[in-house]
């Protein structure tokens, strides 16, 4: 494989004009925004002429360098064109999610000082005009769907004027690598959001590290789901630019499985509740087959599952593998579109076994771990043979230094550190440290080479009886149950570990089938004695695998999924907990009430 050419300079934007020099592409960047239903492709010629009237049209208009432009919309191709637009004039892009509350829209467009508003539709247009009269600074919403009485994003670039060109390129020949390139906002479950500052250099430098890493070829294609406000996507827009990949932009979260098979791709990232999604798809069809083919396919599985993804695996091992891979996982392969070389997994822990299923089968997954605050990766797994340890976030990965502090807690240091919060020095001095090292209020430990996060600082409680209990680890290994689909342990200051816990509805539908359970609505399986004693025969199960102080001693079950859209959960799809916490504070001190009687 040839090794990639070096970026020579390390702004973000640079990667459209290293694309033109060196990887040229009909299809550069594409979506299914279109009337017709038709993908929308942009080859890099366009997508640098798109990029240049935007920036033009954003000069004629008076923005300039400095100037803080909000983008709330998911992934589509204007998405990208105006951040490098805006990145071009040396302006600073905040992006936003989309389900982000208004009071947290009018707190940032206040903070950052936002000037100009980007948002996709009807709907996010009228949630921005209602924080509007609150946020003097804000001068006007363009909108990239097509509104009536809204300004449309294209009359921007309609503005645009070549007698402004040589002004583009001397605004551009000025912007710093290390001149600040975009706020991302943290979620605010705990307080205010806070403006994450990264630097052109900063997001660059994580590129770098990862084009040393991770293999790729000019001629890839990508299919990109993840919301790309949040800063893995992203990274991972600016590496794919970068390297002369094809990006296709997934449609919606819940076509992501048409899109796989119809743009056939070689990599996309994911978050670990995608992949148990998948995992509880194919076991359903798996539970459904017929006597030998349901016990070919439950072989094949558990194979896999004692798969070795540092390559130490037996002769007899791989000749039955090869086996199972013609016979089984070969139409696993197929349903993600039969061409993906590898998936990089990240933003939460990946259940070890679902690493080792997915590797054997022939789908290499590899997870990695970081933070907005840097850049993001700060360590992640390789492809390559002896360097993906199931289990761990992976080695540190090129410049970047990683250290345990004597409480746990994971250190970084490197040049994809951010430049501090904004606004916030108080936050930045807690955050860094006098020697640039960031506190990333993870827990860790080293194994060899490998980083191992085990728990959120914040998140590990004490009992009453003063022994520390680590909630996520507990967490991940109940949710191997198919019984289990959400699970939260509690037990700060009490006198044992309990938990609540929202059940695998869709497969326990089919347990009551196949049992003659009858039921007509969640709250009715929820309060089934035969139900409530099966998942707690699960819980069991796994309790064996724990400490004592650890083991779950009751459960209550919850009706409700707990979504991004709820509240519950954060865009990342991390558990809210101090939210969860209030919503069920009388189920829990029901918990811990009854026990008492």
């Amino acid at each position: 494989m040839q090794k990639p050419k070096r970026i020579l300079e390390n702004r973000l934007f640079d990667a459209l004009e290293y694309q033109k020099q060196n990887y040229p592409q009909a299809d550069a960047l594409c979506d299914k925004k279109g009337e017709n239903g038709s993908w929308r492709k942009y080859s890099t010629i366009g997508l640098i002429d798109a990029v240049d009237k935007l920036s033009l049209g954003l000069l004629k208009l008076g923005y300039g360098k400095g100037d803080k432009f909000a983008i709330i919309s998911y992934n589509r191709t204007e998405w990208t064109i105006t951040d490098l637009a805006i990145l071009q004039i040396g302006a600073v892009d905040v992006p936003l999610y989309p389900n982000t509350s208004e009071d947290n829209y009018q707190y940032i467009f206040n903070d950052a000082g936002v000037k100009l508003v980007f948002v996709e539709n009807r709907e996010l247009y009228e949630k921005v005009q209602h924080v509007l009269q609150n946020c003097p600074q804000v001068k006007e919403i363009y909108s990239f769907e097509k509104i009536e009485g809204v300004k449309h994003y294209s009359e921007i670039s309609e503005l645009a004027d070549e007698s402004l060109r040589s002004k583009l390129e001397e605004i551009k020949s000025s912007v710093d690598e290390f001149d600040l390139a975009t706020i991302i906002y943290t979620s605010g479950t705990t307080g205010e959001p806070k403006g994450v500052m990264l630097s052109h250099s900063n997001i660059m430098n994580d590129v770098l590290s990862i084009l040393e890493v991770m293999p790729h070829t000019e001629n890839d294609i990508v299919l990109s789901f993840l919301p790309v406000c949040h800063i893995f996507e992203r990274a991972a827009m600016y590496f794919y630019l970068s390297v002369g990949c094809s990006i296709y932009f997934a449609e919606a979260i819940d076509k992501v499985g048409e899109n796989l098979k119809e743009v056939r791709p070689n990599y996309f990232t994911t978050v670990p509740r995608l992949m148990e999604k998948i995992y509880e798809k194919i076991m359903e069809k798996g539970r459904e087959l017929p006597g030998l083919k349901k016990a070919i396919f439950g072989w094949a599985v558990n194979l896999g599952f004692n798969y070795d993804a540092m390559g130490n695996n037996s002769w007899w091992y791989n000749f039955r593998l090869n086996i199972a891979r013609k016979l089984v996982f070969s139409k696993w392969t197929e349903a993600l579109g039969g061409r993906v070389k590898g998936i990089i997994s990240g933003s939460a822990k990946l259940q070890p076994r679902l690493g080792r299923l997915f590797t054997a089968a022939g789908i290499p997954i590899v997870e990695g771990y970081g933070m907005t605050e840097a850049s993001p990766v700060i360590t992640c797994n390789r492809f390559e043979k002896g360097k993906n340890k199931i289990g761990t976030v992976g080695i540190p990965i090129p410049r970047v230094e990683v250290k345990i502090a004597e409480n746990g807690e994971v250190l970084a240091k490197g040049p994809n550190i951010m430049m501090g919060y904004y606004n916030k020095p108080e936050e930045t001095k807690k955050a860094l440290d006098k020697d640039g090292w960031l506190h990333t209020g993870d827990i860790g430990k080293m194994d060899g080479e490998f980083l191992v996060i085990t728990d959120r600082l914040k998140e590990v409680f004490k009992t009453s009886g003063g022994k520390y209990v680590a909630p996520l680890m507990i967490e991940d290994k109940m949710k191997e149950s198919p019984f289990i689909e959400q699970i939260m342990v509690v037990g700060e200051n009490r006198k044992f570990v309990s938990a609540l816990v929202v059940p695998n509805f869709g497969f326990i539908e089919k347990w009551c089938e196949k049992k003659c359970v009858p039921f007509s609505s969640r709250e009715e399986i929820i309060k089934d004695e035969r139900i409530r004693s099966r998942i707690w025969e699960e819980v069991e199960k796994y309790n064996a695998r724990l400490g004592k102080v650890q083991k779950i001693k009751k459960i209550e079950l919850v009706p409700d999924e707990w979504t991004v859209e709820g509240g519950e959960l954060t865009p990342t799809l991390k558990l809210k907990r101090r939210v969860l916490l209030k919503k069920y504070a009388d189920l829990i001190e029901k918990i811990y009430t009854e026990e008492n009687k």
